[in-house]
């Protein structure tokens, strides 16, 4: 994002010269580069663009855990090219769980190199029938002396075929649910992974299935303990969530800026379709759309980076609102632009084959929908306990605030399950 006023209570001084640094470059780099028009061309590029990027230092926020500046970047990425974001989004969903959990050893060999556009990560934790229900994981690992051997599918994995490494999520204990999947890296070069495929998406982007078949990897190749493999993953989607949000906004600022230019210079009936009432109010509601997705990312990265524990709900709200606020903005696009909207190789027709997956990864609207009425409903639960009634001395009953249970939620509240 190069204008950052809107946003600017949530941000500290340096954040915005990261992004107008950031919006500087994509400018210059990303927007004008050619578009793939089909899978294999989709991964060449991912890997042009994954050293472009590690050599402008985008990934560097992702280190330093600057949630603001990830917030920035990938706004300013998405609006340039929704491929190049896909490739940022799968560095930070491959490096943060490294940085929660991995050794030093873990984070040197596999995250430093990843954080400086050498080497590519991916995410392996969704299966044929395991999506949203991250307990019920088939793969299985199972330990064999100084080695862990993984057997299993996974598939809707970005950068399959194309990684270095992978995060892989495994059940370890199938008899203690989600707190027995573990989380392991792979090397893709391990003995027993194989790439079975690609899977083709409407909008170019290297998608596919990987298969775990007596996969060896070693024993310190394990992410923090067994059976902690589901809150990695949690803690993991829950930080990146705002970053999707920001995606959004990303794609619809550009499919804004788009219909703007094209309502003003598109001349039907002796005048500027701009002028017309209908297209002015399009445009309005697109902005309002807009600047509201903002607010709650920038808030979620805001309370993440001074130092709050959990943003799940802000983080679910933030990823909810802007990405559906984002589809209709460019659907509304695409009704200014017209015809022009719906050729392939404009811009907001990208956007909008673009857009319409970020409403399903890394948790469904509905999914956030629910994180969120749990939460809500934990507190009032909480706060309905907190109260309890007590005889007076006249014999009638009287309310009084027991402070032992205020705070009190639920695990399934905190986890936002």
């Amino acid at each position: 994002m190069s204008d950052t006023h809107p946003v600017r209570a949530f941000l500290d001084a340096e954040h915005h010269s990261w992004g107008s640094d950031t919006a500087a470059f994509c400018a210059r780099e990303l927007v004008s580069r050619p578009h793939p028009d089909d899978d294999e061309g989709a991964r060449r590029e991912a890997r042009a663009v994954l050293g472009l990027m590690g050599d402008q230092g985008a990934f560097t926020p992702i280190g330093t855990r600057d949630l603001r500046a990830c917030c920035l970047s990938r706004e300013a990425i998405a609006a340039a090219s929704p491929l190049a974001d896909a490739v940022w989004a799968l560095q930070g969903l491959s490096v943060t769980p490294l940085l929660i959990a991995g050794t030093e050893a873990q984070r040197s060999r596999w995250a430093e190199p990843a954080l400086r556009g050498e080497s590519m990560g991916g995410f392996a934790i969704t299966e044929p029938g395991a999506g949203s229900d991250v307990a019920s994981i088939a793969t299985r690992a199972a330990r064999d002396g100084e080695w862990y051997v993984l057997d299993g599918h996974k598939w809707l994995i970005s950068n399959a075929g194309i990684a270095d490494y992978y995060i892989v999520f495994a059940s370890t204990d199938p008899t203690a649910g989600s707190r027995g999947v573990s989380a392991f890296v792979v090397p893709a070069e391990a003995d027993g992974l194989r790439f079975a495929g690609p899977q083709i998406m409407s909008a170019p982007h290297p998608l596919g299935e990987l298969t775990f078949d007596g996969c060896r990897v070693s024993a310190d190749h394990l992410l923090g303990e067994e059976g902690a493999g589901f809150k990695i993953g949690m803690a993991t989607l829950d930080q990146l969530r705002p970053t999707v949000g920001a995606a959004a906004c990303g794609m619809a600022e550009r499919a804004l800026r788009e219909a703007l230019d094209h309502a003003i210079g598109r001349v039907q009936f002796g005048k500027p379709i701009a002028e017309f009432q209908l297209v002015q109010d399009k445009l309005g509601r697109m902005a309002i759309d807009l600047t509201a997705a903002r607010m709650l990312v920038y808030r979620a990265a805001y309370e993440k980076d001074l130092g709050a524990d959990r943003i799940t709900v802000e983080a679910a709200m933030a990823k909810a609102f802007a990405t559906e606020a984002a589809q209709r903005i460019i659907d509304d696009a695409v009704q200014i632009l017209g015809g022009r909207g719906v050729l392939a190789d404009h811009p907001v027709d990208r956007l909008y084959r673009s857009v319409r997956a970020l409403r399903i990864y890394e948790g469904t609207t509905e999914i956030q929908h629910l994180i969120i009425a749990s939460k809500m409903i934990a507190d009032a639960r909480a706060a309905a306990a907190a109260v309890r009634t007590i005889p007076t001395e006249d014999g009638s009953r009287a309310a009084e605030i027991d402070s032992g249970s205020e705070g009190d939620e639920s695990e399934a509240a905190r986890d936002g399950s």
